[in-house]
């Protein structure tokens, strides 16, 4: 069996990443804004809007007026409720991840999950599409941990597992994956395959470009 000799850590962004979410957070952002006859999203707007956790997912979605507090804090609730019903009818792997991740386990590579989701909603997708995948730890968004590219949760899982910054790598499909990996001192590949523009990772700062999930294992 293959030994890698530099990376022991790949560290993955959930969505856009590993996931095409993009399908089931339209779908329940647009039930939530229908049902107070508000204006719906595309897709494509969606891909603009996710990123940032729920709270900004919503804020985005509304009408600027409406962007109190106190309306994006119901909207959320509404949303997180439907979302979590209805995780997976659209939501599926990118082609190539179960191989990659399956290559990763083979060599030995441990793997770990960054998420500004909802710490339940990540683990549920996890659960869902990845049981036989041993990712450890699993963190999403969570009461006191700012949310990426604060550099926080890739502080946890580097503790958590015991890694150098110098033995990982991060990998994730937005310029705030590529600024997260780069606050936390570790290397980044941004994915092409994504929510986000290649011209985004760039200028983000992404170390390596990956067109294709088996092309990360020419990284570690």
């Amino acid at each position: 069996m293959e030994k890698t000799t530099n990376t022991e850590l790949v560290i993955f962004d959930l969505d856009g990443t590993l996931l095409d979410t993009i399908g089931d957070l339209a779908v329940a952002c647009n039930a939530c804004l229908a049902v107070r006859g508000l204006p719906q999203h595309s897709y494509e707007d969606y891909c603009g809007f996710v990123g940032n956790g729920i709270m900004r997912l919503v804020e985005r979605a509304l009408p600027e007026p409406l962007r109190t507090p106190e309306n994006v804090a119901l909207v959320r609730a509404d949303f997180v409720a439907y979302y979590t019903a209805h995780i997976d009818a659209f939501t599926k792997p990118y082609a190539g991840i179960p191989e990659l991740l399956a290559a990763l386990t083979a060599r030995g590579v441990r793997t770990a999950v960054a998420s500004n989701k909802f710490q339940a909603g990540t683990e549920k997708l996890v659960r869902l599409f990845f049981p036989d995948v041993p990712f450890s730890p699993v963190f999403g968004q969570r009461p006191g941990v700012p949310l990426k590219p604060d550099p926080a949760v890739v502080g946890e899982i580097l503790a958590a597992t015991g890694t150098a910054p110098g033995r990982v790598l991060y990998v994730g499909d937005s310029g705030i994956d590529m600024q997260t990996a780069a606050a936390a001192g570790v290397r980044s590949a941004g994915v092409t395959w994504g929510f986000r523009s290649r011209e985004e990772l760039v200028q983000a700062g992404a170390q390596h470009l990956v067109d294709r999930p088996d092309e990360l294992l020419e990284l570690l």
